[in-house]
């Protein structure tokens, strides 16, 4: 299975390499990963952390326990990976004091030798899920320590399912799983692993945080205007076939966070607008505010910030089961609406359970939902 497996990276890598040809996202995948061990510091430390997250969501989940190893120890050398461009690009925008960032390279044997032969962390940390198998096994035989924090686990997973020996066995290898949940706790232990605990989910502490040292926004403070408005986060093509309707009826005054903030899909968006816009990054005078109903914000880094502005907030992803951070709204008492795919956000699970969230499938139900607020 192990060989199986290493076929299947490489085939992924090199599918990666052709749709990179055409998609911008994939083609920053690969350019960052060019002549990745050519390019890398010496690192003297004795010391060093290592923390692999998937994304911008997972570096959130990391950062209050790195800023926890930093604040107890400074001279630790903290080192984060990432796998996707969305996690790269932007870690900057996040307050946080670490010492080196790059991508992760492509899981084979022979990357995963030289990385831990460059590097030789002490400890190791995988954020919520991405068991990359090479890179553990490799740090097991050099005796690193492995932790897994903020993890959450499905049935339906690889790992325990009949048949899943090989996947089962990545997990085996770490001293310890800090999970999410007690369900995640039940599956690692039918699988034998009982080194686990339910801490919950870091990012609590996360936007706990970000709420006690919000930094406020005078321009998102002009647009609103003490004036009602509906904050949009990170909104996906589904979640705007159902939202723009909404957003031209024009009763509130809308800001609107895409998901992706390329020029081409934030024209997209703008063609379909039936009422004045506009867009952060071209904000000239605080006239311009006060004079449109809708604002895009066409940058990152303002949104957790924005719903501090908001009266009510739509979560993008739930229509694709890619759902955005809820925890966000939720810490500044925003009642939340988000897509019907949300069966594995325990966080969506339990603010729908008590009514502070509402899912729907359908411009009508969006409607629905809103008046209800709204009254």
């Amino acid at each position: 299975m192990h060989l199986l497996y290493n076929i299947g990276i490489r085939l992924y890598g090199l599918a990666l390499l052709l749709v990179s040809l055409f998609n911008p996202k994939a083609k920053l995948w690969i350019n960052g990963r060019k002549d990745f061990f050519n390019q890398l510091p010496v690192i003297n430390s004795n010391n060093l952390y290592w923390f692999h997250c998937a994304s911008l969501g997972e570096y959130d989940q990391a950062i209050p326990v790195i800023n926890a190893f930093k604040e107890q120890d400074p001279t630790i050398f903290i080192l984060v990976t990432f796998f996707s461009p969305s996690g790269y690009e932007y870690y900057k925008k996040r307050n946080c004091e670490i010492d080196y960032a790059c991508y992760l390279p492509l899981d084979t044997k022979r990357n995963a030798y030289l990385f831990i032969k460059h590097f030789n962390p002490s400890k190791i940390f995988f954020v919520k899920y991405e068991f990359w198998a090479n890179y553990i096994f490799e740090a097991k035989k050099n005796n690193i320590e492995l932790f897994s924090i903020s993890s959450i686990f499905r049935t339906n997973q690889n790992y325990f399912k009949k048949g899943g020996k090989f996947f089962s066995s990545i997990l085996q290898q770490f001293d310890y799983f800090f999970v999410q949940n007690k369900s995640s706790l039940e599956l690692l232990k039918s699988i034998n692993i009982t080194n686990c605990i339910v801490t919950g989910d870091t990012r609590f502490d996360r936007v706990i945080e970000n709420k006690n040292n919000l930094t406020k926004n005078k321009k998102i403070e002009l647009f609103k205007n003490n004036e009602k408005v509906i904050v949009i986060g990170s909104s996906w093509p589904l979640d705007e076939s159902i939202l723009l309707p909404i957003i031209n009826e024009n009763k509130f005054k809308f800001i609107i966070a895409p998901h992706d903030i390329s020029e081409n899909h934030i024209i997209q968006i703008t063609k379909k607008l039936e009422h004045p816009f506009l867009r952060y990054s071209k904000i000239e005078n605080d006239e311009q505010l006060i004079s449109v109903n809708i604002l895009i914000l066409d940058t990152i880094g303002h949104l957790a910030n924005a719903y501090f502005y908001g009266d009510l907030a739509y979560i993008g992803g739930g229509f694709s089961g890619k759902l955005h951070n809820i925890l966000e709204p939720a810490v500044f008492g925003l009642p939340v609406i988000l897509g019907p795919k949300h069966n594995r956000f325990p966080e969506a699970e339990f603010f729908i359970e008590n009514k502070t969230a509402i899912s729907v499938s359908s411009l009508e139900e969006l409607k629905d939902a809103i008046q209800l607020f709204d009254n």
